[in-house]
């Protein structure tokens, strides 16, 4: 394969980007997954059929586990409390230990119930139904809180901190900073070490969840070295520490609004050698498996607060009249009952396929988990949206849970990865290995007109009498220079019904990699700053995963409801319909997206663009809010004004003012 990064005519900034990605990601898989053969141009069948199914007896110790938290979330969970003042009692979290949801994942030998990922999402899709700030509660918690003891945790720190974390402490992932966001490889918050091995931490983290009631903290520090190459490592901190300091425990916001979001400084904060986790400068690593869980869970809770509007607003389309006649009587409403219902089955054949693929442990999943992200959080804004319009003004008032519902889900499109951001993932990671071989083959055999034509004969004649390289870039000239495309991939296992929807899905993914293939022969090195056509070729990627997810689901559910009757099970036939109709949706919309790779604004827009930031430089900073950590604006900005607004401010006055009698116990057995 060809390296990227010698590309020629590629920019500087952009070669370094390249290698800091491929430092974050590591060593490509051995086998691809699902999503980088739909940009080859295949599918994979072993990867969507069957469609995944959990085990029978773990499947009835979820169902157990749901009967529980059922009970609870109706008949005690202060849902409209936790969101108008803004926290959370500890008496709920309490109660998630003592149901045994906040410890569901930890292994039962550790105290905890020991369930897959899969259930856990359940749990999480159940939670979202009913409150979305005790779900973000619960997936920072376990998804990336915990998740890196359990991932990388030796045995004996696992023995330490994993049963505390399944029975009385919450957990915290401290990763974004003022100056951190997306961009995690930019780590400011720095460790030293002392003579005895032990870590000195210093910096400051944002936007820690729960940070502010957790006994342990996931910490990602870079290592202060004088040639400025330190790597980023994964510390466990407490907040028992000397030089922690919570200075803020949250901040007042529109959503989600009883979590909690800390500020921590970190004040030459010694950290025991003994709380490294895995190997010193493999902290970025750690981060993205661990958001390989969250960004699940954040779609499961995502799914949960879609149904519940999406079922609150088709029963009121049904039972409120305008001019005589009912809502659902109108087309246009019940394109929207019936968009509703559509993405909300793919979203939920989406999300347990990804957790499927979690369960069995596929090796490369990091797009497919990204791409489940994304998905799930624009389309179930989307349910969310339809469902405010069907409601009208009703919906907006604070009694009914759809208003706070469509607060809640805002978030979703930023954290985790901000959606513009994973699109450029979807694509770069995507099809990296796809451009890579390429551009090996542009390098044996295109002609280079920077060249002389003797350098070029004399390297372009030997490889064509190469057969594997002619193998290679055949059918490659074929696609980009005649519009040849290749042969269309094929689905095999699948009920006969179904094969027509099966046939268009494939000519979707040989589409896919046939634009693929010639937009980037047509942008070349330009297409790496050109993220509006990076996001189309994402989207199609994305929708053809989508419809091969719901095509996945739809088969299996067909097989499982066969002999029980047409029209006996309305739940099923509800589901059929809005199978079907997402599988029309999701061609639609791919075909847009590309139909705009040639026909777009993107010139205009650009210009536009460029007009209103010259504008905006030319106004005053001192009238705007301006990033605290700005490295051209640093505080010309204006204060905002918190007259009115809930104030969170830090104190040492918690459970947590000194640490528990085990830990004092190890700390001295280990001095």
């Amino acid at each position: 394969m060809a390296d990227l990064k010698q590309m020629k005519g590629i920019s500087e900034a952009d070669r370094k980007l390249l290698e800091q990605a491929e430092e974050w990601l590591g060593a490509e898989p051995t086998n691809m997954g699902p999503v980088k053969n739909i940009f080859w141009g295949n599918v994979k069948e072993s990867y969507y059929f069957p469609y995944p199914q959990q085990d029978a007896r773990e499947q009835a110790e979820c169902d157990q586990l749901l009967a529980r938290l059922d009970e609870y979330l109706r008949n005690e969970h202060p849902a409209v409390a936790i969101d108008q003042d803004q926290e959370i009692p500890r008496w709920v979290i309490d109660r998630l230990f003592e149901v045994g949801v906040l410890g569901m994942t930890i292994p039962k030998e550790f105290g905890g119930l020991g369930l897959g990922i899969t259930s856990y999402n359940r749990v999480l899709e159940r939670i979202g139904m009913y409150c979305g700030s005790t779900a973000v509660l619960v997936s920072a918690h376990q998804s990336i809180g915990c998740k890196a003891v359990m991932l990388y945790g030796s045995e004996e720190q696992k023995k330490l901190w994993l049963p505390h974390l399944a029975k009385d402490w919450l957990s915290a992932f401290c990763l974004s900073e003022p100056n951190v966001g997306c961009d995690a490889g930019g780590c400011e918050t720095t460790f030293t070490k002392d003579e005895n091995g032990d870590y000195i931490i210093n910096g400051e983290k944002k936007w820690a969840t729960s940070g502010a009631i957790s006994g342990l903290f996931t910490v990602m520090a870079r290592e202060s070295r004088p040639d400025g190459k330190g790597k980023i490592s994964a510390l466990v901190c407490h907040p028992w520490l000397e030089g922690v300091d919570i200075f803020q425990k949250n901040r007042s916001k529109c959503g989600i609004r009883g979590t909690w979001q800390a500020r921590i400084r970190f004040n030459n904060v010694r950290v025991p050698k003994s709380n490294l986790l895995g190997q010193e400068g493999r902290g970025l690593q750690i981060a993205l498996s661990c958001l390989n869980y969250g960004r699940c869970t954040l779609s499961a809770g995502m799914l949960g607060g879609a149904r519940r509007c999406r079922d609150q607003a088709t029963k009121w389309s049904q039972t409120r009249f305008q001019f005589g006649l009912p809502l659902a009587d109108k087309e246009l409403v019940r394109q929207r009952i019936a968009r509703m219902a559509a993405y909300d089955y793919a979203m939920d054949a989406v999300l347990y396929m990804t957790t499927g693929m979690l369960d069995r442990h596929d090796e490369d999943i990091q797009v497919e988990t990204a791409l489940c992200k994304v998905f799930c959080s624009e389309y179930g804004w989307r349910v969310v949206n339809d469902a405010v319009q069907i409601m009208g003004g009703e919906s907006y008032m604070t009694e009914n849970e759809v208003e706070r519902v469509f607060r809640d889900s805002r978030i979703n499109l930023i954290v985790e990865g901000a959606n513009d951001v994973m699109q450029a993932y979807i694509f770069g990671y995507g099809g990296k290995q796809l451009a890579e071989k390429m551009l090996a083959v542009k390098e044996k055999v295109d002609w280079d007109k920077d060249e002389s034509f003797g350098k070029n004969l004399a390297r372009i004649t030997p490889n064509l009498l190469k057969p594997k390289i002619m193998r290679a870039a055949v059918p490659l000239g074929l696609e980009v220079f005649l519009g040849i495309r290749r042969r269309v991939p094929t689905i095999t296992a699948i009920d006969s019904s179904l094969r027509p929807y099966a046939e268009r899905i494939c000519r979707m993914v040989q589409e896919h990699t046939y634009q693929f293939k010639i937009t980037s022969k047509r942008f070349e090195e330009r297409l790496l700053v050109h993220q509006a056509v990076q996001a189309r070729l994402a989207d199609c990627a994305l929708l053809a995963h989508a419809a091969l997810c719901t095509l996945a689901k739809l088969d299996s559910d067909l097989k499982s409801h066969a002999g029980k009757g047409n029209g006996a099970d309305l739940e099923f036939e509800r589901d059929r319909a809005a199978a079907i109709h997402f599988l029309d949706l999701a061609e639609c919309e791919f075909h847009a997206s590309i139909r705009a790779l040639y026909d777009n604004a993107d010139e205009t827009m650009l210009k536009a663009a460029d007009a209103a930031l010259k504008h905006s430089e030319a106004m005053p900073n001192n009238q705007f809010i301006i990033s605290e950590r700005s490295p051209n604006a640093k505080g010309s900005g204006r204060t905002p004004k918190q007259d009115g607004i809930k104030q969170f401010p830090g104190d040492r006055q918690s459970q947590f003012a000194q640490a528990p009698a085990d830990h004092r116990a190890h700390a001295a057995s280990h001095q």
